[in-house]
């Protein structure tokens, strides 16, 4: 079968296609015909071997966590009806960039009817890890929420997500196609980081208290000032550092504003969630509550520009490699 490897770490480059022999189901797993593969951007930072909360895989390695298809072969012990069914399959961090992957059963999740595959992969991930932001994030109607990455993967099911419940939305992007976008979505104003002053931007934005939220997936200096903009009393949520650095902030510091802060830690705790919330994302994109934004699709044998465009901060919404 097709593959591709990350035959050392590095750039883009590395990501080599090649071939495999076709995988077979042990007990307790399942065989997926891959149909669609997820690319995210820790996955592009585990290929250069700069990930800081995850253990490098043994080379060479076929990256890819997220995987939708349909089941072609199931292991022992394993329920005979899941052949055939269309499904998601959670792989942990590698084994989807390839044409058929193993996945063990109680990772699998059914894919809705009327909901294609495509759709259920750019919400998988990002759709529960959103859905677990907002929880964790206790928006209430009224407040201002501030986005940043807003058109991103999650960043764009954050500001459907936050606007559903019932908030005003401030989405933070760069560039007028992401902008754009975030309009659509229905954020109530946007802002481009690229401006010097897009965090006073934000502030009189809000009538001059800051958001009473902050979805921060970006850290570095933009996530330091998203901090600093925030309303006093309000709720500040680190989820990612797409900046390479994640944003830290003096307890003290949060202390002396009365702001809760939220650290990355939070995403430790998602794990025994993440079910849940994706069957969750899943159903209410399929009633047409939710819109997963695909912004751009690479056959498998490009999967270096897919983790080129992800790097370059040109995608829009999700990335997937179509196989």
């Amino acid at each position: 079968m097709r593959v591709v490897q990350a035959t050392r770490f590095g750039g883009p480059e590395v990501l080599v296609p090649g071939e495999a022999p076709d995988p077979v189901a042990g007990p307790g797993q399942a065989v997926v015909d891959v149909s669609v593969a997820g690319v995210t951007f820790v996955e592009t930072q585990i290929r250069r071997g700069v990930d800081k909360w995850h253990g490098r895989p043994a080379l060479p390695y076929v990256p890819g966590g997220t995987v939708a298809g349909r089941v072609s072969s199931v292991g022992e012990g394993v329920d005979p009806s899941w052949s055939g069914r269309r499904v998601i399959a959670d792989l942990g961090e590698t084994g989807g960039f390839a044409e058929r992957a193993v996945a063990i059963v109680e990772s699998l999740i059914p894919v809705p009817e009327g909901l294609g595959l495509s759709e259920a992969t750019a919400l998988h991930t990002d759709g529960s890890t959103a859905l677990g932001l907002v929880e964790g994030a206790r928006i209430l109607p009224g407040e201002w929420v501030l986005v940043e990455a807003a058109g991103g993967g999650v960043g764009t099911l954050l500001v459907q997500l936050a606007r559903a419940a019932g908030a005003r939305v401030v989405g933070a992007a760069r560039g007028a196609r992401k902008l754009d976008l975030v309009r659509d979505l229905g954020a109530d104003a946007v802002v481009d980081y690229s401006d010097p002053d897009w965090a006073e931007q934000v502030r009189e934005t809000t009538g001059g208290a800051g958001p009473d939220v902050v979805f921060d997936g970006v850290g570095g200096e933009i996530g330091q000032a998203a901090f600093e903009v925030a309303a006093d009393g309000g709720r500040f949520s680190v989820h990612g550092a797409s900046s390479g650095e994640v944003t830290v902030i003096d307890p003290a510091r949060a202390r002396r504003r009365g702001v809760e802060v939220i650290g990355i830690e939070q995403l430790f705790g998602f794990g025994p969630k993440m079910r849940g919330w994706a069957e969750q994302v899943m159903a209410e994109a399929a009633a047409g509550r939710i819109r997963p934004i695909i912004g751009q699709t690479f056959p498998l044998e490009r999967a270096a520009d897919a983790h080129a465009a992800i790097e370059s901060r040109s995608a829009l919404g999700k990335t997937l490699l179509l196989i």
